[in-house]
């Protein structure tokens, strides 16, 4: 797997853009979220550890005590905390974590290696796939994220999605080959990853059929307009039309 310009994990560090604490708040997401994005020194590092965890996921079984509905659909390591629900008629294929007080609803999909944080909910056609959602996410309608980092409060609108892979050099493979990269002033990035779809910030609200391209990256409290494709670096409190 190659790329155009690496850059070291030291200098990927460095700027603050690229760290957890630029995207999502980590306080008060309860123990394992906290710890995952404080112990990240890029935002790129998160899904490789949370990944590496749940399939490792020892530490977490004595704190299965949230309600799985008869009729759920709930397949492999699925750790469900205390407050958490997964309803009848939604279907969970873990590795997964749901934590306190989240709800995945009827209709819903969350398949492998994915957290689903404190306080969100999960509606009738969402999907989730190897994603982190910090935390009281809402998701309430037909949408997608996968590979991706979803922080508080964020809001997903209808027929949203993330796409990880890149479709520019030809036929799409599986398993993926090419290297996601995100461009910074300039500067390509590597991510380490051949599947990688967003980083958005707290408090963000995508619109509708808002589509985001491999590595983008949303700052906090960006305002994103009704429009179809977004792509790129958008700095904290950015107005996006």
């Amino acid at each position: 797997m190659q790329s155009a310009i690496p850059a070291p994990l030291s200098a990927r560090a460095a700027d603050a853009r690229l760290s957890p604490a630029y995207y999502v708040r980590a306080d008060g997401l309860g123990p394992y979220i906290t710890d995952l994005l404080e112990n990240c020194h890029s935002v790129f590092d998160i899904k490789p550890a949370m990944a590496a965890d749940l399939d490792d996921a020892a530490g977490l079984r004595n704190e299965h005590s949230g309600v799985v509905e008869e009729g759920a659909l709930v397949q492999g390591d699925v750790v469900v905390q205390a407050g958490a629900r997964i309803e009848a008629g939604a279907q969970v294929v873990g590795p997964v974590l749901i934590c306190n007080g989240a709800v995945v609803a009827a209709g819903a999909l969350v398949r492998d290696h994915t957290v689903i944080g404190p306080g969100c909910r999960i509606g009738f056609g969402a999907e989730i796939t190897r994603s982190l959602l910090a935390g009281d996410v809402l998701m309430k309608h037909p949408c997608f994220i996968g590979d991706s980092v979803i922080g508080r409060r964020v809001n997903i609108g209808s027929f949203c999605s993330t796409t990880a892979l890149r479709c520019d050099r030809g036929p799409v493979t599986e398993p993926a080959l090419e290297e996601i990269t995100v461009n910074l002033d300039g500067r390509r990035i590597t991510t380490g990853q051949t599947k990688f779809g967003a980083i958005v910030g707290d408090e963000v609200a995508l619109p509708a059929g808002t589509v985001l391209s491999p590595g983008t990256l949303i700052g906090p409290g960006t305002v994103v307009y009704p429009r179809g494709h977004i792509g790129g670096f958008l700095p904290a409190g950015s107005r996006v039309r």
